[in-house]
């Protein structure tokens, strides 16, 4: 029995120019993450995707989140989201809530003791941003670059 690729018909190649692109992309994304995550470390605090959650939930203000939203929100699979959750509701850092709307469902909610953190964190966490775009690009290179990478994601902002 042969193994065949099923491919589509057209296939288009990426040129080198692309390709060089991406490896660009790539490579300073993986830099700045993991320039972030070592600062945070360093700090003895949390990894950014608590940040994430933490920002996520403060953001809906009082009406907390389902867990489906906050996976929505974060491009992240159930079971990764469902793990942080819980290593952060253990912490402290967030609440489940009965919705109020079907009573079975649970909300979560940020509380004191996540929002505290969350501004720990950002007082690492936003000084590397500067650090790794601010500083290197002018205000309208920002701008270039926030409008191209929005087309890559399909998003305007």
């Amino acid at each position: 029995m042969s193994m065949q690729m099923h491919l589509p018909l057209i296939m288009t190649m990426p040129n080198d120019i692309t390709v060089q692109t991406w490896i660009k992309l790539a490579r300073a994304f993986g830099k700045a993450m993991s320039d972030i995550e070592q600062a945070l470390q360093d700090n003895e605090l949390p990894p950014l995707s608590w940040y994430d959650v933490l920002l996520e939930l403060e953001r809906v203000k009082g009406k907390g989140m389902r867990q489906f939203e906050l996976e929505t929100a974060l491009l992240l699979k159930q079971y990764s989201v469902s793990r942080l959750v819980e290593k952060i509701e253990k912490d402290g850092c967030l609440q489940r809530v009965a919705s109020k709307e079907d009573g079975r469902g649970k909300r979560l909610h940020i509380t004191d003791k996540g929002r505290a953190l969350r501004q720990k964190m950002w007082l690492i966490y936003g000084p590397k941003i500067e650090d790794t775009v601010g500083q290197k690009l002018s205000q309208t290179q920002c701008q270039e670059l926030g409008m191209l990478l929005g087309k890559l994601s399909n998003s305007p902002s």
